[in-house]
């Protein structure tokens, strides 16, 4: 059994000296027994033994960037355990390189716990430290000299000192913490392993922290959970500002209600300038009723549904007002949203790609949704889709149904089960009446197919490749379909 002894300070070189070793001389993990000076001092501490001779090697050893990164983090952590961690992932390594590749083994698990528990340790401390400054002589010339107390959880100073050397540059500062201190004089940045005691120190700036921090709290806004997740209690006792925050929680619902009775009963003097200018120009001519512009104008407006107050816009129909073809799709997606045009985002691609080897041109088709506003679900960034339900497809119908009665198209194409439904109130499967002509109120014809934004959601490329196939073939039928029509109205037309 060898018992290895390090300073367990955040020195990465320390551990790789002695892991080095170990490791060349063929020295598995539960044969060694890490320990730290502290742990040294202890009166059960087990002896030292010399590193064991190296065996054989046929070069040095090498690890990747990855595996050094980690373990510069993983040292600066608190946990005894950390060394141990650290060779069990090198001893493992130099038999599988893509060891840190695999997430759910239990050693690379805890090791990037660790890793992540030290980082936050370091936000911690470039957020929470707070200066306080020395007061020296009136006759000294010497630049301004400021002391700062922190109690970080892992031995991150040395690690940290570089920051506030590139944030404080232009002042003398001490930090000082219970795991080592740092110090800048305007030329070199020093740090020490040697655990501080709390200084005594007053300063003015306290009383600026807390006038800062009681002008910025808003009650309206209070969630302390959250708060105390990102200030934890644990640093409250080094924050001058937060003593305030107890009776700023307990006066907070009585705050809310001053700020109510505070608010503005008049607008802002600026409101009535920006109000004077509008009036001042020329006033566009109003739409003639009973055309698709007023009406698409009237949608901007809607209310009908809770679905237009987290929409960017009404998304209307667009295409000819004499269209013979009217494509009704489900709902217009993240794109859409924020162009104002129906299909123009990855669906609207593949329409556009299969309308195109169909011979069908876009221009002369009505494209329009059963729905006009975007329904999605915000995940970090990014905007989900959400199929809209039954109710918010049936206050839409109302828009539809009057494209519909001004368009007078003769095919109307449904695409997916939300059309099919905003169109006949009826929810059948798609596959029961797809791909042939169905008839439909008024004399139209009501012709099923798939949405194409289905065709983009198959997984497998083989069955995705049959399916596009298949909406192909409808889109040529649809085309066959409109010349049908063309024919007929040319035998209809009376003779010159």
């Amino acid at each position: 059994m060898y018992t290895i002894t390090l300073k367990g300070r955040g020195d990465l070189e320390e551990w790789r000296d002695a892991a080095r070793a170990l490791l060349q001389g063929g020295v598995r993990p539960e044969q060694i027994l890490w320990r730290t000076l502290e742990q040294e001092r202890s009166l059960f501490a087990a002896a030292p033994a010399d590193l064991p001779p190296a065996l054989p090697h046929d070069g040095s050893i090498t690890v990747s960037s990855d595996f050094l990164k980690l373990a510069a983090t993983v040292v600066c952590h608190s946990d005894p355990a950390r060394f141990s961690l650290l060779y069990r992932l090198l001893f493992r390594l130099s038999r599988n390189r893509q060891l840190l590749s695999m997430a759910a083994d239990a050693d690379v698990v805890a090791a990037r716990q660790m890793a992540k528990s030290v980082g936050r340790d370091y936000h911690k401390m470039t957020a929470f430290v707070r200066f306080k400054e020395l007061r020296l002589p009136p006759d000294t010339a010497a630049r301004r000299q400021f002391v700062a107390w922190f109690e970080p959880d892992h031995y991150i100073v040395e690690r940290v000192a570089p920051f506030f050397q590139r944030r404080f540059n232009d002042m003398d500062w001490l930090i000082a913490t219970p795991k080592g201190s740092a110090s800048w004089d305007g030329r070199t940045l020093r740090t020490t392993e040697e655990p501080a005691e709390k200084p005594d120190l007053q300063d003015d700036t306290d009383d600026l922290w807390r006038t800062y921090y009681a002008s910025i709290f808003n009650p309206a806004r209070l969630k302390v959970k959250a708060m105390t997740a990102e200030m934890p209690k644990k640093y409250w006792r080094n924050l001058p500002e937060a003593e305030l925050i107890p009776q700023l929680i307990a006066g907070a619902e009585s705050s809310v209600l001053q700020m109510a009775e505070r608010a503005a009963s008049e607008p802002q003097p600026f409101h009535h300038r920006l109000q004077a200018v509008a009036a001042r120009q020329p006033q566009p001519e109003p739409l003639s009723a009973g055309t698709l512009a007023a009406l698409k104008e009237e949608a901007r407006h809607c209310t009908r549904c809770d679905l237009h107050c987290r929409a960017t816009q009404t998304v209307f129909g667009e295409g000819p007002a004499e269209a013979k073809v009217m494509i009704v799709g489900e709902q217009p997606g993240d794109q859409e949203d924020l162009a104002g045009v129906p299909f123009v985002g990855p669906a609207g691609q593949v329409f556009n790609e299969a309308i195109r080897h169909a011979g069908l041109d876009r221009q002369a088709l009505y494209v329009t949704n059963a729905v006009k506003h975007f329904k999605y679900e915000p995940r970090g960034k990014r905007r989900i889709h959400q199929k809209p339900n039954q109710s918010e497809i049936q206050q839409c119908r109302w828009w539809l149904t009057r494209e519909i009665e001004l368009v007078k198209p003769k095919l109307i194409v449904a695409m997916g089960a939300t059309a099919l439904y905003s169109l006949t109130d009826q929810k059948e499967r798609i596959e029961d009446v797809r791909s042939r002509p169905l008839p439909f109120p008024d004399g139209r014809t009501l012709f099923v197919t798939v949405h194409p934004s289905y065709l983009l959601r198959i997984p497998d490329a083989a069955r995705k490749a049959a399916e596009l196939r298949r909406f192909q073939k409808d889109m040529e039928s649809i085309q066959r379909l409109v010349a049908s029509f063309a024919s007929i109205d040319s035998a209809s037309s009376p003779s010159p």
